[in-house]
């Protein structure tokens, strides 16, 4: 009977990845579902195709990415029909709602930086499945400021921007934009305060690499959409020809 192999027999973890051995390690060590913890990838089948499957797609309105509900696609929904935002298109992966938002704040708090990889996929595929959109010539994250990034250790979006870029084939620059002054959190200023909380947070420090191109600002999630808009207006007012959102999850209107 054939000796059943060890860890120590055939390498350490990350020699096993390097001869392209992740098969045998992920049998050897496991993993689990995010969603429903049924053993197996971090996402399994029925989870994909219950959350980010044909049934769970929603009509979205181009520009902002909330749902439409009974709205025929490409039609612009009330608010960027009123005021239009900087940014052009935006493009999300999914509704930030249960039980999804726990995976986002696990991310973005609970350091589970195995849980980028898994929405980068995610926001490709929805990425590659939107009808007629011309990929960016450049990805960036929005950045943090300094305080907040010193805080966390990371900035999750641009966790989720490398992978994406990699996956797309875009170039990502994670400093083409800076955060010049740090500013409350927007989840906790009130809605009408949240423009002027975020007015002039941003700065380019090299416009060469902006002017006449298409710009994809990657993030985690998107909710009043102001930062965005302001992140972008920053782009456009250095010559940026065209700005898209693409961010994993986006909250719905309430």
């Amino acid at each position: 009977m054939l000796a059943t192999p060890r860890i120590g027999t055939l390498g350490t973890p990350a020699a096993l990845l390097r001869r392209g051995g992740g098969a045998l390690l992920r049998r050897l060590l496991p993993g689990s579902c995010a969603l429903c913890a049924a053993a197996g990838e971090l996402l399994c089948p029925d989870c994909a195709a219950q959350f980010f499957g044909g049934a769970a797609a929603v009509t979205r309105c181009p520009r902002c990415a909330n749902p439409l509900p009974g709205m025929a696609a490409g039609q612009l929904c009330g608010a960027c029909r009123a005021e239009a935002p900087a940014f052009d298109v935006s493009l999300v992966a999914a509704d930030y709602a249960m039980p999804l938002d726990q995976l986002v704040l696990q991310l973005k708090f609970g350091h589970r930086l195995a849980l980028a990889t898994l929405f980068a996929r995610l926001l490709r595929d929805a990425v590659l499945q939107q009808p007629g959109f011309t990929l960016p010539a450049l990805l960036c994250p929005v950045p943090l400021g300094r305080r907040r990034l010193a805080e966390r250790g990371y900035n999750q979006a641009l966790e989720i921007a490398r992978p994406l870029a990699r996956s797309l084939g875009v170039a990502l620059h994670p400093r083409l934009v800076c955060r010049v002054h740090e500013t409350a959190a927007q989840s906790g200023v009130a809605p009408d305060q949240r423009r002027q909380n975020i007015a002039g947070a941003f700065a380019i420090p090299d416009a060469a690499l902006v002017r006449g191109r298409h710009i994809g600002v990657v993030d985690d999630v998107m909710t009043s959409g102001r930062t965005l808009d302001e992140l972008a207006a920053t782009l456009k007012r250095h010559g940026a020809a065209r700005v898209s959102n693409l961010v994993f999850a986006r909250t719905p209107p309430h």
